[in-house]
């Protein structure tokens, strides 16, 4: 049986940028497309576009103008389920289940304003009440739940060489240690696998975001490593591959956020 291919891309409106997805699919041909940002309500969602593209099995969690997650997949789901995390109402996570049982989640977890001070910024205080619920939620499902991947935009960068400067970062949101440690708790509550660095050398620079605020951005390459892949032990033989398309940050309008894909073999 070939690999299972799965993408991650935080899109930045999907309805502004359909035709980078239809682009996308049409060159990488992914088995599923997990969506963030999507910034529609789900009546809105560009629906005909992923179904005559070769996706016909959707789940979407949308809001107006805000957030939002969707997949799109080749293959059907059994179950489709959608989490209100911090009881904030925030379309900000789905969960599918395919037929032969395995579990993918995706995320798009807050990015937490620009100061790093819970006490005087709600939306960093937003953040880390995620993440911490995110650890309880790994811890519940660890033991009754061994094929699983979570995916998505993460909106932390937990590595030194997850950025373009480990020092000049320490106190920017995303890079900070509170952050970092939070989602390193994250992943050990279920034990996750970092499917990229897997095959990837933490010693190894690694990036799939880029500011719009920098003129050039491949030049500058002033990165960092917002979009994540984790899959559950059990499935940690399956890797076969992993990469970051950059080359989707250079095409026309583009998202700031370069896709991730994953090739496992999930037998």
């Amino acid at each position: 049986m070939a690999p299972l291919t799965i993408a991650t891309w935080n899109i930045n409106s999907v309805r502004l940028r359909i035709g980078l997805v239809e682009r996308f699919l049409a060159e990488q041909a992914p088995d599923v497309l997990c969506l963030q940002e999507i910034k529609t309500i789900e009546d809105a969602f560009p629906r005909n576009a992923l179904i005559e593209a070769g996706y016909p099995h959707l789940a979407i969690a949308g809001q107006k103008g805000y957030h939002g997650v969707a997949i799109a997949s080749k293959r059907p789901f059994t179950r489709i389920e959608k989490d209100d995390w911090c009881e904030m109402g925030d379309a900000r996570h789905l969960r599918v289940a395919f037929e032969d049982g395995l579990l993918l989640d995706n995320f798009y977890i807050p990015a937490g304003g620009d100061v790093p001070d819970p006490m005087v910024n709600p939306k960093f205080d937003h953040k880390l009440r995620f993440l911490r619920e995110m650890v309880a939620w790994g811890e519940a499902r660890r033991t009754r739940e061994t094929r699983a991947i979570v995916v998505g935009d993460f909106n932390v960068a937990p590595l030194e060489h997850d950025v373009w400067s480990h020092k000049k970062l320490l106190d920017v949101v995303s890079h900070t240690p509170v952050e970092t440690e939070l989602l390193a708790e994250v992943q050990a509550a279920h034990d996750w696998v970092d499917a990229v660095r897997h095959f990837v050398p933490e010693t190894e620079k690694l990036y799939s975001w880029w500011s719009y605020r920098a003129a050039d951005w491949s030049a500058a390459d002033k990165g960092r490593r917002l979009d994540h892949i984790w899959v559950t032990p059990a499935l940690k033989d399956g890797l076969v591959a992993t990469r970051t398309l950059r080359e989707a940050r250079g095409w026309p309008q583009p998202s700031d956020h370069a896709p991730v894909i994953l090739e496992l073999d999930a037998g």
